[in-house]
């Protein structure tokens, strides 16, 4: 069964951030596997930082960790050459991924979400452009037929920015610690974009 046939049979929280090279991975993948699967996606973006600090993190781990970082880095051209994505490190990492996750907040969850969330990451990860400015931000928005100017003001009200906070204290309410993170209906968890499908299976039978 699948959505398009009739009604999901499961669903799954998909908690990401935009500084997250393997959030990129499953970004990129996650909308046409739940499908197969029968599963609803809701899309929400989250800031590490916040997680990270309850640590003592002040950075990404892999830029703590250098042996960890390095190997991420060739993990991610390995990747990205297996699922025919385009990649390209980043010259700054990590990006400030804060507008762009208001803004996708302020897109209606589905697949305006998803193309826009998308974007933001091939922006980041494959053109070497800066997911902080409002001009590249703007252009990625407009490239998607949306209303740049009209999301740009809704990303900057109290509720918007209040839903960012909200979607990052109730990951960490669940159990959240990175990104990306999967959590079923039941509140089962899978961190990494490598529990991807296993996450999907769950979702579906739970």
């Amino acid at each position: 069964m699948s959505i398009a046939a009739g009604k999901p049979v499961g669903r799954l929280d998909f908690f990401f951030e935009f500084a997250s090279t393997y959030s990129y991975l499953a970004a990129a993948r996650i909308a046409d596997l739940a499908v197969t699967r029968g599963v609803a996606v809701t899309w929400r973006p989250l800031l590490l930082g916040p997680i990270f600090g309850a640590q003592g993190w002040n950075t990404s781990p892999f830029n703590i960790y250098e042996a960890k970082g390095r190997n991420m880095w060739r993990d991610m051209e390995r990747l990205t050459a297996r699922y025919a994505l385009p990649f390209a490190k980043p010259q700054t990492f990590p990006q400030n991924g804060l507008k762009a996750a208001r803004l996708t907040l302020a897109l209606p969850d589905g697949p305006h979400r998803a193309a826009f969330a998308n974007a933001v990451y091939r922006a980041n990860f494959a053109e070497g452009r800066d997911i902080a400015d409002d001009t590249v931000l703007a252009a990625l928005l407009s490239d998607l037929g949306e209303e740049s100017a009209a999301l740009n003001a809704a990303a900057a009200t109290p509720e918007i920015k209040s839903a960012l906070r909200c979607n990052t204290d109730e990951a960490v309410r669940k159990g959240v610690f990175g990104a990306p993170t999967f959590v079923a209906a039941d509140g089962e968890l899978f961190w990494g974009h490598d529990r991807l499908e296993q996450a999907l299976e769950w979702a579906a039978a739970h």
